[in-house]
């Protein structure tokens, strides 16, 4: 298995299940009614729309859609495991702790 593939593989499992890494939540969804945040994450875990523009380097790390007016962005990256630099392989689960950050495009 590729890098690649497998930086897609652990993304994925951290997007659908928030499993495998922190989830994160910004004020400007926090602040939403809480039906509404239940249903952004329910849109965030089963997102599929994937295309060149929003998966450039085919890792599924990064999308968005649209929510009552709002858009809604989510993003995982990649940090060593202290979080205090990048990851240097975030193929590797070892040295890698992910976070997936969900946020309305206003606190982008």
């Amino acid at each position: 298995m590729t890098d690649t593939n497998k930086i897609r593989q652990l993304n994925d499992i951290l997007r659908t299940t928030f499993t495998g890494g922190k989830v994160l939540t910004t004020i400007g969804i926090r602040s939403k009614p809480v039906e509404d945040v239940s249903r952004i994450l329910a849109k965030v875990r089963s997102f599929n729309k994937f295309n060149k523009s929003n998966n450039r380097y085919a890792e599924k790390d990064y999308g968005s859609f649209a929510f009552k007016g709002d858009v809604i962005i989510w993003k995982i990256d990649y940090y060593d495991k202290n979080y205090e630099f990048l990851s240097d392989n975030p193929a590797d689960p070892t040295i890698t702790n992910r976070v997936l950050t969900i946020l309305t495009s206003e606190e982008y």
